[in-house]
């Protein structure tokens, strides 16, 4: 028997134990004004959360999904529109597409950053689509239809690298939603600008996720969409509420897809202290990164570039014969993830689109290969040391023949 103790994957309970009598104060005080939908407490957390992303509005809503679907709505992708993402994300970016009645096609990542490469992008632009004059829009051949947006994904905590989407989306007249539903606080170094400026901050809009095991996360489903347009973020509002521009009064046929006031009260709590934890997840990266680095062993750790100051929601190498690895880890009590291990062009769901292996070859290769390891503010550098050790001797004894045996 392992007599190790367990490492888990990420620490939910801690935090809140942590926080409990604030949390607990907040579930008071909704009892006792029953505001459960709307309200103070939701406005509340708007106003927090724009400060914090360096928006001028906030939008809450009951999840990611929807924080993505309604920005697009919002910022004015119609139905039959080609909408373009990168396919190493979870499935619930191209739902959102999906769901607004616009057809989601992809762009491959960068090798690197694992986030939406720009030059194939603009490969994308230049080669598969044509100008037509008569709408105004550039037109995908293959699909005949009009390309009208791009949401680049910030992914794992690790910003894309906005300028050059923003050069191409101008050049080509994209809309540019931003998927920030695991960048919490990560931060972009515009060399347009000369300035940092924060993921949600960036595009036309951006859709936040609070899954309780995001960076910030709700004690159920919530979600976000920030913007610096006054004009979208009261459409959102609309959309979110049955399309009402007043009580009874519905302008536009929406979604029911509000935020309990209780979860944005728990979430302004939280709020506070985001920033500290996101530093805890940068120096349990720096730790990762130093200890990997000293080893012998071909493990492939996170590039930050210089143009992004990540706030690593996950940790992800990549290494060879994976399933070994997360098996020998189990082993001895360490939880891992894949982050993921089927991208998305690929995935039964999306057979008719018509892609085949080797399509889009860099997020192929990552998907065999990526390992999320253990992080979290919690997590101790002693965990840290003993991930890393035990990832290292797993892969040095790949190889060596009867010397790893995985049951």
């Amino acid at each position: 028997m392992n007599e190790n103790p367990r490492i888990p994957f990420v620490d939910l309970i801690t935090p809140h134990r942590e926080l409990q009598d604030e949390l607990v104060n907040v579930f008071k005080a909704t009892l006792a004004t029953a505001g459960f939908v709307g309200g103070r407490m939701v406005e509340g957390f708007e106003s927090d959360f724009a400060k914090y992303c360096d928006a001028r509005f906030c939008v809450g809503v009951n999840s990611g999904t929807d924080a993505l679907r309604f920005a697009l709505i919002a910022a004015g992708v119609g139905s039959g529109d080609v909408i373009l993402t990168c396919p190493n994300t979870f499935i619930a970016t191209t739902e959102a597409i999906s769901q607004t009645g616009a057809h989601p096609d992809f762009v491959d990542i960068d090798p690197l950053t694992y986030t939406m490469d720009p030059e194939k992008l603009r490969h994308y632009m230049q080669t598969q689509c044509e100008f037509d004059s008569k709408t105004g829009h550039y037109i995908n051949r293959r699909l005949g239809r009009p390309v009208a947006a791009v949401v680049p994904v910030h992914l794992y905590g690790q910003s894309a690298d906005m300028d050059p989407i923003l050069e191409i989306a101008a050049r080509y007249n994209l809309i540019v939603v931003e998927d920030a539903c695991q960048a919490h606080g990560t931060e972009y170094f515009s060399t347009t600008e000369n300035r940092w400026r924060k993921c949600g901050s960036i595009g036309q809009a951006a859709a936040f996720s609070f899954y309780p095991g995001k960076n910030l996360g709700a004690c159920g489903e919530a979600g976000a969409i920030t913007t610096n347009n006054e004009p979208i973020a009261r459409k959102c509002k609309m959309i979110r509420d049955h399309g009402q521009s007043k009580k009874y009064h519905h302008d536009i046929e929406g979604y029911n897809g509000r935020l309990d006031s209780l979860q944005a009260g728990l979430l302004r709590v939280k709020l506070q202290h985001l920033t500290a934890w996101n530093e805890s997840r940068r120096e349990h990266a720096r730790k990762y990164n130093e200890l990997f680095a000293r080893a012998d062993v071909n493990v492939v750790t996170p590039v930050e570039p210089p143009w992004s100051k990540a706030i690593y929601h996950l940790y992800v190498v990549q290494v060879e014969n994976r399933e070994i690895i997360q098996k020998a880890l189990a082993q001895e009590n360490i939880d891992t993830g894949i982050h993921y291990p089927v991208a998305l062009h690929l995935q039964k769901a999306y057979s008719t689109l018509g892609y085949r292996v080797g399509d889009l070859p860099v997020s192929e290769k990552a998907a065999e290969r990526i390992l999320s390891l253990p992080m979290f503010p919690g997590l101790s550098e002693a965990s840290v040391m003993r991930v890393v050790d035990a990832v290292v001797r797993c892969t040095q004894l790949i190889g060596r023949p009867h010397t790893l045996t995985v049951v």
